[in-house]
């Protein structure tokens, strides 16, 4: 298994796409820049085929030090929820059945 990086995405993008190089970076920084501001509103983003990151809001609650048991107060907090489609799945599991990822129904 490797790590897939920006760079590497920007290389695929120059290769498929026939951009520069220097374009097809920032065509990748402007889509991702793009999903941060839509998350950092709090809004949902919905990549069809893919998947749909939100942020969820937890609430305060009491946690404990593992090491003295002393009780102490977890503050409250914003987290990314990644849920992956249906077709994202079926392919990370080997059962999408020649469909392509970005064409496929979410859910």
């Amino acid at each position: 298994m490797s790590t897939v990086t920006r760079a590497t995405l920007a290389e695929q993008i120059y290769d498929q796409v026939g951009l520069s190089r220097h374009e097809s970076a920032d065509i990748l920084e402007d889509i991702l820049e793009r999903m941060v501001r839509t998350l950092e509103t709090g809004d949902t983003l919905k990549i069809s085929g893919f998947g749909t990151f939100s942020v969820r809001q937890k609430g305060q609650r009491t946690g404990r030090n593992p090491k003295t048991g002393v009780e102490v107060p977890i503050l409250p907090r914003s987290v990314l929820v990644f849920r992956p489609s249906q077709l994202l799945r079926a392919h990370v599991n080997g059962q999408a059945g020649g469909e392509n990822l970005p064409e496929g129904d979410d859910e």
